[in-house]
Formats: structure tokens, sequence, C-alpha cells
């Protein structure tokens, strides 16, 4: 009605009508534009799981798991306390919106991901060293690293992660219902993890008392890590080929195996 209106001022007062829709358009109010910053975005693809999907193996990074990751990580692993841990491989991550922090965390755990598990989801290890096959203290067996962070059921206790050891105990080993070998469980474990590490006891990310031993100069396992940060997202401005990890040993395990992990020692 209001539009048929204003037409018919415009053929009384002999205007186009072409003039009258500017006029029509000027005379309603601006309407405001504020365009909402996304939070979350999707991470990109390590080299592991870059070959395996040339390779067309299936057993790799689901991008849905990108989410869980960003969704728990706390706003301390966002904050300038940690800008410093993660320099080498995010040099403007200080700088950078929110989603794009969280992405580069999505990326972080993939490369932990493919250094420790090769992306397997079902993947253990048990430790038969005399200094790291040790007692579980929630299994009552020795040690065993699982998942796609090769972590343990004590961690139930240390850092409050959803594992049911009495639940799994009645499952195959390899079971994917376990609740340690449920991606999100496990994901978000690590996250705690970490967290406890950089937040908590305010170690570096790289350190010899890293719960992963793929996160400690030197020891086997490190350098493969390092390789799999190589497609860090854009917006952290990482120059490539630059050499992070000055300690680092030539003996770590090929990309895609299970590096050795420390759980006894963690």
């Amino acid at each position: 009605m209001e539009k048929a209106i204003w037409i018919s001022i415009c053929l009384a007062s002999s205007l186009p009508l072409t003039g009258c829709a500017r006029g029509q358009a000027q005379s309603q109010p601006p309407t405001a534009r504020t365009q909402v910053q996304p939070q979350e975005k999707p991470a990109p693809p390590t080299p592991l799981a870059e070959e395996k999907a040339e390779l067309g193996d299936d057993e790799t990074w689901n991008p849905v798991w990108d989410k869980i990751i960003e969704d728990a990580v706390p706003n301390d692993l966002l904050s300038p306390k940690v800008a410093k841990d993660v320099k080498n491989f995010c040099p403007r991550f200080n700088s950078l919106p929110v989603a794009d922090k969280r992405a580069y965390w999505a990326y972080f755990f993939q490369a932990l991901s493919s250094a420790e598990a090769g992306l397997r989801t079902t993947a253990d290890v048990r430790h038969t060293e005399p200094e790291v096959a040790v007692v579980d203290d929630v299994s009552h067996r020795m040690v065993r690293s699982e998942g796609l962070l090769q972590l343990t059921y004590e961690d139930a206790d240390r850092y409050g992660c959803d594992f049911d050891w009495d639940g799994d105990k009645q499952l195959a080993e390899h079971d994917p219902q376990k609740t340690i070998l449920q991606p999100r469980n496990n994901l978000q474990c690590g996250v705690k993890i970490l967290t406890n590490q950089l937040i908590d006891k305010r170690k570096p990310l790289a350190t010899r008392s890293s719960y992963w031993s793929t996160l400690r100069p030197g020891f086997p396992g490190y350098s493969t890590f390092v390789k799999q940060m190589a497609n860090t997202p854009a917006a952290c401005g990482r120059i490539r080929g630059r050499r992070e990890a000055p300690n680092e040993t030539s003996s770590a395990p090929a990309s895609g195996t299970v590096a050795s992990s420390s759980a006894a020692t963690h």
C-alpha cells in the first residue's frame, strides 16, 4: 500500500518513476550492517593427512574433529599467555582473530595425532622399556597408550578426562566404542593436558617434561611432530622452511607411525 501511494504521488508531480524510486530509497533510514566474525574455522590437513588422501586411506583425520577441539579450547589458550610458546609455528598468533587462533589449535592437535598415532583412532602401544613399563593405577595393568593422542586411563583421575575403565574392560582391545578411543573424549582430554602444561604448570610447549614424547626436543618422534606442523594455517604467517627444532634428532620414526609415548613418566 505504501509503495502504491508513493507511485501515485510521483505521477501527480510528473516526476520520473526512476527518480521517484531513488527518492523512496533515500527516504528510508539506512540499515546498520555489522559483520559477525566467525568464531571457528576449519584447519588445513597435515602432510600425513594429505598423503593418506592421495593413497585413498580412510583411516585419517576427520574435519569434524576440528570443531571438537575448537569448542574445547579454553580462553587461556587463546590469550597472550601462550603467544611465546607457539610463535615458532604461528608467529602472528597474538594478533589473530579468535577463529584463527582456534584453527591453529585444531591443526596443532592434528599434527600431534599424526606423530603420535598416525591419525588412527584405535592405535595403541604397550611399552616394554623398563623406565615406562609400569602399572596403570586405574586399569591395574601395564600402561598402554591409546587413541588419537595416545592417552592412558590414569588421565581420567589426573586431568578429569571422560574415560570409563570399568565399562571399557569388557570390550575388545581395539573396539572403537571404548571411551578412551572415542575421538571426542580423547581430543578433549588432550586439550586439558596441554592446558595443564602451558597454563597451570607454566611450562613451554616443547619441553623435556612434556606429557607427549613427541613434544620433547631431542626425543625420538619430536622431529616427526615438527614435520607434521609444516602446513599451519596461512594466517599464522609462518615462514616455510624455517628450522624450529635445533635440538631435534634424526632418529624419529617415519611419518605416520606411532611415536614412542611416555605414559609412565607423565
